[in-house]
């Protein structure tokens, strides 16, 4: 979810932003063994009968941390105000949260509610485990939700949950290092960020880099998928075709930005190899895509140097184009095999949609001022302009966060087809190949296309 700060400078938690996730190889391990259990629950499930209070489960990958204790808190005041149905929650760590999920629903344990990562809903409803919202709790999404949110909330137009944590992606740029490169703003456009990045790149008398002009990182999903996908969107193109069974990347859109990327390694601008969540905050990294968790962690990272950082929608190939970038989330949603459907979308209902009064007077959803907390945002613009605006939260008053907001309006979910994850992996490996020089522009592609619509297509 949204990663707090470590001392090594590295993202605190995981999220889709730091690994792949598990393979289909990993779904015959056995369940993790330490679940971690938090809120207040009565002591076992029971039937609804007086005295006898009907309990939810919620298993998420809110482990630790922050994220653990800010949900906690509406469990809490949910358990404090209803007799009849409580919730309790468990949670493992985001690695081991789709095994989880496969695993316990095979032994006939899943809980009641789910909190997936949006990239894995085509593989959960394919599998019979995520349960479609009814039909009022879907038009409460679709009316108080941005639109991307709601895709990435669906699976072949259907909604099956309630979106939480939603992150856009946009351009992280060092005012400083841009200004002493002769530049007096942040590139609009590719021409102006390939010009960008070359003019801030340095080097030392050996030529070893100084600075990095753009930070492409084979570091985690964030800095190598994630960015790609949100210059491909930029330029018009998708990773998944409409219909889901094939991939798209292999176009004019995906040519244009594995050139781009191409050209930023092979011309020095870009090291891969170099890890841009320590480069980045120590001046190494010139500009970087990427999603607007980092902003939480760059202000406590950086400290005083924190004003150094600024943040611009994502470079549009030409002036003048339709804006668009990527956005990955999470939701909440109810297992087919739950034996208490109504009750545990009731809960979500309030959770989610139900506003309350909260930070400074500002009235907004539960699930709102809970991510604004721990520097966050959700797919309900209206909560976020409220919350920020009221002063409120890790990110509130920060300018950077303007751009993610203001991209809710034009993002482009991740494709969330059953074989998506997969398809994530084997992407990520051939733009590597790409940076690192094993495959031109046109071999990566061919190869990402072949292996793509394998798994894609596949019958799962």
């Amino acid at each position: 979810m949204t990663p707090g700060s470590r001392s090594d400078g590295l993202p605190a938690r995981r999220s889709p932003r730091r690994t792949t996730g598990p393979s289909r190889r990993h779904f015959a391990l056995a369940l993790p063994t330490a679940l971690l259990a938090s809120g207040c629950a009565a002591p076992h499930r029971g039937t609804g009968r007086p005295g006898d209070p009907i309990v939810l489960t919620l298993l998420s990958h809110y482990a630790s941390g922050e994220l653990k204790e800010a949900l906690r808190g509406p469990v809490d005041e949910w358990n404090a105000t209803h007799d009849r149905v409580k919730v309790r929650t468990k949670a493992v760590e985001f690695t081991d949260l789709l095994t989880t999920f496969m695993v316990r629903q095979a032994a006939g344990q899943g809980a009641d509610i789910l909190h997936p990562y949006c990239l894995w809903n085509g593989q959960l409803v394919r599998a019979g485990v995520l349960r479609p919202a009814p039909a009022e709790h879907a038009e409460e999404i679709r009316r108080g939700y941005s639109a991307a949110a709601v895709g990435a909330a669906s699976v072949g137009g259907r909604v099956y949950g309630y979106p939480t944590e939603v992150q856009t992606y946009a351009l992280y740029y060092n005012k400083r290092l841009l200004r002493e490169a002769g530049l007096g703003g942040p590139p609009r456009t590719w021409r102006e960020l390939e010009e960008a990045a070359y003019r801030t790149t340095r080097r030392d008398r050996y030529g070893n880099t100084l600075v990095q002009g753009f930070g492409l990182s084979t570091y985690d999903d964030s800095t190598t998928v994630g960015q790609t996908l949100a210059l491909l969107n930029s330029a018009g193109g998708t990773f998944v075709s409409a219909d889901g069974r094939s991939t798209a990347i292999d176009s004019p859109a995906g040519r244009a930005v594995f050139g781009l990327e191409h050209r930023l390694v092979a011309k020095g601008a870009s090291s891969p190899g170099v890890n841009v969540y320590r480069a980045f905050p120590s001046g190494q990294v010139a500009m970087v895509i990427s999603a607007g968790w980092w902003t939480g962690s760059l202000k406590t990272l950086m400290g005083k140097d924190y004003r150094d950082v600024g943040v611009a929608p994502v470079p549009l190939p030409e002036a003048g184009g339709e804006r668009a970038t990527l956005c990955t989330g999470f939701m909440l949603g109810v297992n087919t095999a739950s034996a208490h459907p109504r009750e545990a979308w009731e809960f979500l209902r309030w959770l989610n949609a139900e506003k309350t009064g909260g930070t400074r007077g500002a009235v907004a959803t539960r699930m709102s001022a809970l991510q604004v907390s721990v520097g966050s945002l959700t797919g309900r613009a209206d909560d976020m302009r409220t919350l920020l605006g009221a002063g409120g939260g890790n990110g509130a008053g920060d300018p950077n966060l303007r751009p993610f907001l203001d991209a809710l309006a034009y993002a482009v979910p991740e494709p969330n087809v059953p074989g998506a994850q997969q398809a994530k992996s084997l992407l990520r490996k051939n733009i590597e190949a790409l940076w690192t020089g094993q495959r031109s522009v046109e071999e990566a592609l061919r190869v990402t296309r072949r292996q793509v619509d394998q798994e894609v297509a596949r019958t799962w």
